[in-house]
């Protein structure tokens, strides 16, 4: 009988509401998985965050780039849907989430047919159904197989809370096919088009389930600790060729239980079928090319005279390091400790305080290998960073408290997914990319909460727990400062596209008026007004109502009017329309009234010299008068560093010409690298948006501000000079690569002793 603790407060009746309920639980079950729920909730939040905005990114992008008005106009209007629904569609998704499971523990009663009930008639297959399924089927499929492992250990851990047999498919309630239902759920009350809700799938496919695995290890870790099956682990399947030589199940008096299986497994050889859990073999190949490096150099082991630390005593050690680094110079605490120096550190540590004349303490070579390996990692990593950085520091600062957690866990090794690698590669990431950044600025509060981190993994003991935590916290705060970026980037991207509007009605604008002047050469005020204020007025009014609307063909015909084109029914009339057209290009009220009097003829009363002057006034006030968008275009352009030159058209079997059509071809989010040639210094810019009908280009930074804007012909000059040039994807983070040039490193210095080398493992 299962007894849970006395004297718990009861949940209150609105987070009763948003908890899984089912009577058939017993106590223990039911908290375990009302906290399992709760962490599933808590860690959907930022995943389906993104997801969201990453499909109104893509509906916006397809729409930039449909030449189909129709496609255009739908895209934008399922972008705004998206918009308006997305509260409603995470609230659908959060409680359809909750529903499954509320499901856990339930017998699901299979219904047989009778044979006296009538059967349903057939009916067609509907297509967008059809493609739905199939959608979702393949993003089940692809997380399924991606998390094989850390669901298995779910559906055994989740069958010992339900009493039932291994969960899977829909019925584990955290698995892919129960989140993507969920989600095909949440949007089927919506009136997107099945083309985008297909797109919706493939963002919560790449956003959200691609990522599970660090919720799968979180919660497996969660139910291990409050001893739900602490000794289960998967195992690989066996290959068939492996089977047909196995005993048949009669011959053998003691049969295994099913769950002795995965410690059977883990007892018995790897085979080369299933490389993948095979995780020692990394650490172990490490490990053995460090010691054919120290062999070929005439260096067996670290052991000397004396007696080996165990791992308390290394680990006290290691405290006794952090503490001693700590008190020293804030230069000195932020430097990377060579291998060597970390092992004349510890064995200085661990000798400290013995007796005269006892035997002094040495390092095993497992735990110097474990120091060298994570010195050189570090070494690595620190090369891979900007140069005089806060990056480096922030190396210096973790590379202890990472050392402390290599010692007491092997995982960090052997694990890729492992919360402290992911930690500090996301760390070194972001303080690479948004604290040492090209702008110079710094952003104060994710320096603020990197060193809050950095000094928790400092305090606190090494544990897989802390560093998932920590890792929860600084992947939700990059995750705040991302959705900043993207929307600054999104009002640059907006803001430019309304100028290149403003741009093409003005220009509309002047052609119908250069036309007009090619029949009527008018001259004085009329043609000063009609060339530097009204023309403006045209260009508002086409870019609010369009050309073939009312309002527009009624400002041509005043146009006309006031070039005498067509007749004058009401003077009066025709002067309210001039001053209500000028009025709304921002002239002052009274001035427009003058500037319309005097156009008109309609004196004031004022004596012909002062009507003269007066007249001779507002033409100068008029050609003075800053134009209709020139303040925008004046400040954006400020801060662009544009070609002084205007490039030569280039030739059709010129470079240019080939730079030109790859660029049009580029998506948006490609990023481009420029290179000062005053002093070679390289910045890194994105490539946030591109007209088109105009091919003028917006690079944004990083934190999604304007940078520059020039057309893709200039770009392509650019490159062809080699000013400027695209960087290619990146596929690997900076501790990845760091891990791959480790390896090399090994292999290559292993290489010099033995005439063939052995292979690296994969990282």
């Amino acid at each position: 009988m299962e007894v849970e603790q006395q004297g718990r407060r009861p949940p209150h009746a609105s987070d009763r509401d948003s908890r899984p309920d089912n009577t058939v639980w017993a106590p223990r079950a039911r908290r375990l998985i009302e906290e399992t729920h709760a962490l599933c909730a808590s860690w959907l939040e930022t995943p389906l965050r993104q997801c969201f905005v990453e499909a109104e990114q893509r509906l916006y992008a397809q729409a930039e780039r449909s030449r189909n008005p129709v496609e255009q106009q739908q895209c934008l209007y399922s972008r705004q849907l998206l918009q308006q629904q997305r509260a409603v569609m995470e609230r659908r998704f959060l409680d359809g989430v909750r529903q499954h499971f509320s499901g856990v523990g339930t017998v699901h009663e299979v219904e047989v047919p009778h044979a006296d009930l009538p059967r349903r008639p057939l009916e067609l297959l509907d297509p967008t159904e059809h493609e739905q399924t199939v959608a979702l089927d393949k993003v089940v499929a692809r997380g399924e197989a991606r998390h094989g492992t850390a669901l298995f250990e779910l559906g055994y851990r989740y069958a010992v809370l339900a009493g039932q047999p291994p969960l899977e498919g829909d019925k584990l309630p955290l698995g892919p096919q129960a989140l993507a239902g969920a989600f095909r759920d949440a949007l089927s009350g919506s009136d997107l088009p099945v083309e985008h809700r297909l797109l919706l799938l493939q963002s919560f496919d790449m956003t959200v389930v691609q990522g599970l695995s660090t919720l799968y290890e979180t919660v497996n870790e969660h139910l291990r600790a409050d001893g739900i099956l602490p000794q289960l682990r998967a195992f690989p399947t066996t290959p068939r060729a492996q089977v047909e030589r196995l005993p048949r199940p009669g011959a053998s008096d003691n049969p295994p239980a099913p769950f002795n299986r995965p410690a059977e497994a883990a007892a018995t050889p790897a085979n080369a079928a299933a490389p993948r859990s095979d995780n020692i073999a990394v650490l172990d190949n490490l490990r053995e090319m460090l010691a054919q490096h120290r062999a070929g150099q005439g260096a067996l082991n670290y052991q000397g005279s004396g007696r080996s630390a165990t791992p308390q005593e290394l680990q006290l050690a290691l405290d006794a390091l952090q503490l001693h680094v700590s008190d020293v110079a804030d230069q000195a605490r932020r430097e990377l400790l060579s291998a060597q120096a970390l092992r004349d550190e510890l064995l200085t540590q661990l000798n400290t305080g013995r007796p005269e004349g006892s035997a002094p303490m040495h390092l095993t070579d497992e735990q110097g290998d474990t120091v060298e390996l994570v010195a050189m990692l570090f070494e690595q990593l620190d090369r891979q960073v900007h140069h005089e950085s806060n990056a480096h520091s922030l190396l210096g600062d973790l590379q202890l408290p990472l050392l402390r957690m290599a010692v007491a866990d092997q995982g960090f090794f052997n694990q890729r997914e492992h919360p402290a690698r992911k930690l500090l590669g996301l760390v070194a990431e972001a303080a690479n990319d948004w604290l040492d950044g090209p702008e110079g600025d710094v952003d104060r509060s994710l320096e603020a909460k990197i060193n809050q981190l950095v000094d928790r993994a400092r305090r606190e003991p090494p544990s897989t727990g802390l560093y998932t935590s920590l890792l929860a916290d600084i992947e939700h705060h990059l995750g705040l400062l991302n959705r900043k970026a993207q929307i600054a980037e999104r009002r640059q991207v907006e803001a430019m596209q309304g100028r290149e509007r403003l741009e093409q009605a003005r220009h509309r604008a002047a052609e119908l008026m250069t036309e007009r002047f090619e029949k009527c050469n008018p001259r004085g005020l009329l043609r000063t007004l009609l060339e530097r204020a009204w023309s403006d007025v045209l260009a508002l009014t086409l870019l609010r109502h369009g050309e073939d609307s009312e309002a527009f063909s009624h400002r041509l015909r005043i146009t006309d009017q006031l070039l005498s084109q067509q007749p004058v029914a009401d003077r009066n009339l025709l002067q309210a329309e001039v001053e209500s057209g000028l009025q709304q290009i921002g002239m002052h009220a009274d001035e427009a009234v003058q500037v319309a009097q005097r156009l008109l003829g309609i004196s004031p009363g004022a004596s012909t010299t002062s009507e003269a002057a007066t007249t001779t006034e507002l033409a100068l006030k008029l050609k003075q008068r800053q134009r209709l968008g020139e303040h925008a275009s004046a400040e954006t352009a400020a801060p662009a560093p544009a070609p002084a030159t205007p490039t030569p058209p280039p030739s059709p079997e010129s470079p240019e010409r080939r730079i030109r059509q790859r660029l049009r071809q580029l998506p948006f989010g490609s990023w481009f690298e420029f290179i000062d040639p005053n002093n070679g210094g390289i910045t890194q810019r994105k490539l946030a948006w591109y007209s088109p009908v105009t091919g003028n280009c917006l690079f944004v930074t990083r934190r999604g501000l304007r940078s520059q804007e020039m057309t893709l012909e200039q770009l392509a000059h650019e490159m062809a000079c080699g000013r400027v040039r695209e960087m290619p994807p990146v596929k690997e983070n900076l501790l990845d690569r760091a891990w791959h040039a480790l390896t090399s490193h090994l292999r290559q210095i292993t290489s010099n002793h033995t005439s063939a080398p052995r292979p690296g493992s994969s990282m």
